[in-house]
């Protein structure tokens, strides 16, 4: 049975939101902030008695912890620079902590996936004057050059190297190890459709996957795309969290796109969850980068513009967002009749 997971980017999680969490019928939190662990910051992965004490905080509201974010792959180690190999060192050390505290999947950042100067970021007003980020290829009137052919592969060559770390480790704790697509999916940035293929190719190992998420991929395909890759990867048993987002246009169709509340974009999520049920997913349905409703208060990031990325106390989007999945979820049983 699919259940319902929100992202906060913060480790100072208050008793307040804890119990907001459990009111809202949330069933699991992802932390998507590697470095917001403490320990990262002094010796490069979490300090694991500091993440018991959280785990028993929140498993006390009913709730326990999906999926955490390790600590970035950075520029440095993507540009082979001296001492960068400390980096994967961290995160498989990081690794080992989560597994110990008997966490199921983690996610890896790595640096240059995207190339954010090709689109223009601009605050997209729809319904009732809520505000949601929108991105727009034609708005970028400066010509900008994609990396070469050679600077793609040196990218895929450093992932690689990367991986031939964590996923050996990931496998011998038990963990699942998994990436996120390219946001924004730009042509040649090297998480797009293509790179999803690629990583699965190279590292066939049950413990890697995906954190899929249907608003990115449908900036790049729109649902024709989503459901195709829901059945491909679900088939495979890749998919492991899956990012619920809807979105208006996409980057192929209209030049641009805007993210957009759940009943309110182009795709239809009812038939989404159909697939997923279709292809046997049970994870976690997370509610993802959502409009700015009036009176919320923004969690925002410089690389995602006017929308709502992390979990905020007394949030009425996040609220919707959450009662809107849990309504889904229910439907999908009754429609089954299971």
């Amino acid at each position: 049975m699919m259940k319902v997971s929100i992202t906060t980017n913060t480790f100072d999680l208050t008793d307040k939101d804890l119990k907001q969490m459990s009111q809202l019928g949330v069933d699991y939190i992802d932390f998507g902030n590697g470095s917001s662990f403490p320990g990262v910051k002094e010796q490069g992965y979490p300090d694991l008695d500091k993440l018991l004490h959280l785990k028993r905080r929140i498993r006390s509201w009913g709730l326990d912890i999906n999926r955490v974010t390790l600590p970035n792959i950075t520029e440095k180690f993507m540009d082979d620079e001296p001492g960068s190999e400390q980096e994967v060192e961290n995160s498989c050390q990081a690794i080992k902590v989560f597994a110990e505290a008997g966490i199921p999947i983690v996610r890896q950042r790595f640096a240059r996936d995207t190339y954010p100067y090709l689109t223009t970021n601009y605050r997209a007003v729809q319904r009732g004057g809520a505000l949601a980020r929108g991105e727009s290829l034609g708005f970028t009137k400066e010509k900008h050059e994609t990396p070469t052919l050679e600077a793609h592969e040196k990218w895929w060559e450093r992932f690689c190297t990367a991986y031939k770390r964590l996923v050996p480790v990931a496998e011998e704790h038990d963990i699942k190890l998994a990436i996120h697509p390219s946001d924004t999916p730009n042509h040649d940035t090297p998480l797009g459709g293509l790179g999803f293929h690629r990583v699965i190719d190279a590292f066939p190992s049950r413990n890697v996957g995906f954190v899929y998420c249907v608003g990115t991929r449908a900036e790049e395909g729109g649902s024709s795309l989503v459901l195709d890759e829901i059945n491909h990867y679900g088939r495979k048993e890749r998919i492991f969290l899956v990012h619920f987002r809807n979105v208006r246009g996409s980057l192929p169709t209209a030049g641009a796109f805007e993210e957009a509340l759940l009943d309110d974009g182009d795709l239809n999520m009812f038939k989404i969850l159909l697939a997923l049920r279709k292809v046997g997913y049970d994870g976690c349905i997370n509610p993802d980068h959502i409009p700015l409703l009036d009176g919320d208060e923004l969690d925002a990031n410089v690389n995602w513009e006017f929308s709502n990325i992390g979990w905020r106390h007394s949030s009425i989007g996040w609220a919707y967002s959450i009662g809107y999945i849990k309504a889904l979820l229910a439907a999908l049983v009754e429609f089954e009749g299971k």
